[in-house]
């Protein structure tokens, strides 16, 4: 089975805050949508407030993957980090019915709790697992985890079975745990091209 994971705030596709240990002045003038999480991890960002997670899978065969549960780790829970939020942006231009979870970093046992989301204009109704799938038959989580008051590393196991065999995979950012730390009450900054310089928002 193959898994990829990627970040993308569906709803507003450069909306994204990152937490900064750096003053407005020396923070470089945030990149291409796609290329922000790379630009955030080179200046030691954290993601702020929530991650929104794309997350493909895909069997390898046309043997049956049956994917039983997907499970939320949290490795730490600290005290939210006291660092200015900046934003990608107010928002951008941004086949296969996604399916959506919400996670709530700040529950002491958090979990992937199946929400009703949305594909184009239709609204895709909640479902939980289990799902399936085979080398033409993919499935899309749209994962949205966010937290308010904590600084939160965290991964995922996806639980699954196929012909008689079952196991965990460990779904994370690139071999190291996610993190995500609130921005409730931080100040928040905006890019401003026109002066070439980070704004402060009204909070």
């Amino acid at each position: 089975m193959n898994a990829t994971i990627s970040s993308y705030n569906w709803e507003e596709p450069c909306g994204q805050l990152y937490l900064l240990d750096q003053e407005p002045d020396d923070v470089p003038p945030p990149p291409a949508p796609q290329d922000t999480r790379g630009w955030a991890k080179a200046l030691g960002g954290v993601d702020g407030g929530a991650m929104r997670l794309a997350l493909t899978l895909q069997g390898t065969s046309e043997e049956a993957v049956v994917l039983t549960g997907l499970n939320v780790r949290v490795l730490a829970r600290n005290p939210a980090l006291a660092r200015s939020a900046y934003s990608m942006g107010t928002g951008c231009g941004g086949g296969i019915t996604p399916q959506s979870f919400d996670i709530d970093l700040d529950d002491g046992r958090p979990r992937t709790e199946p929400v009703a989301g949305t594909d184009g204009d239709v609204v895709v109704p909640a479902k939980d697992f289990p799902y399936q799938v085979t080398s033409t038959d993919v499935e899309v989580f749209h994962l949205d985890a966010h937290v308010e008051g904590h600084d939160v590393s965290w991964y995922l196991e996806l639980a699954w079975t196929s012909g008689g065999r079952s196991g965990t995979a460990r779904i994370d950012d690139g071999g190291r745990p996610f993190r995500t730390s609130s921005v409730t009450a931080r100040p928040e900054y905006r890019y401003r091209p026109d002066i070439a310089q980070w704004e402060l928002t009204d909070m």
